[in-house]
């Protein structure tokens, strides 16, 4: 389903979700490439299919098959990290922050891609996953790559943005379905 279909299936109550999204769509604050590679890493990382396929397909038209592999395996490490960085973070024992990781991260030292973009990207779904520490380690590495705190802000509008479609649409789905029981 293409995205402006599936923005047209939003309800009355996501307005400003459908707002908001073609606002984003028409941003050039980031490059063709940060833009496309952050929209799909966020549908991924939204774990709405809906979604995910209309991001892809749009995706498909602005990067390169390396761009949209690591896309993907932004969204995929950042799955792992997040939770083991977070665990890490939150645990109230912090002998685990001592600890190594003893998770394999090759991609995000070799993104294919131009690792601030792989960084931008990899921020963005650590907002969506709720990964404080990973945010900042992040934003760090994006901040002394030279990248503006208005392109850091803009790729956590641009994940905001999709994580709320994904719910708004699975709010309408569930509302739907509750209406054709009764």
């Amino acid at each position: 389903m293409s995205l402006d279909a599936l923005k047209d299936r939003l309800p009355g109550f996501a307005k400003d979700v459908k707002l908001n999204l073609s606002t984003m769509l028409g941003d050039e604050t980031l490059s063709e490439q940060q833009r496309y590679g952050l929209f799909l890493a966020c549908a991924i990382a939204s774990r709405n299919p809906d979604v995910l396929c209309a991001f892809e397909a749009l995706a498909r038209q602005h990067l390169t098959p390396a761009a949209l592999d690591a896309a993907h395996a932004a969204a995929s490490i950042m799955a792992m990290n997040n939770v083991y960085y977070r665990f890490v973070h939150l645990a109230s024992n912090k002998s685990y922050e001592a600890m190594p990781a003893r998770l394999r991260m090759n991609v995000i030292g070799n993104p294919g891609v131009d690792k601030a973009d792989f960084e931008l990207w990899s921020l963005a779904v650590s907002a969506i996953n709720g990964c404080g520490k990973c945010i900042d380690a992040h934003d760090k590495v994006l901040r002394d790559a030279g990248i503006s705190e208005d392109k850091v802000h803009t790729a956590a509008r641009y994940a905001a943005i999709i994580q709320s479609f994904a719910v708004a649409l699975e709010a309408a789905a569930a509302y739907e379905s509750l209406a054709a029981a009764e």
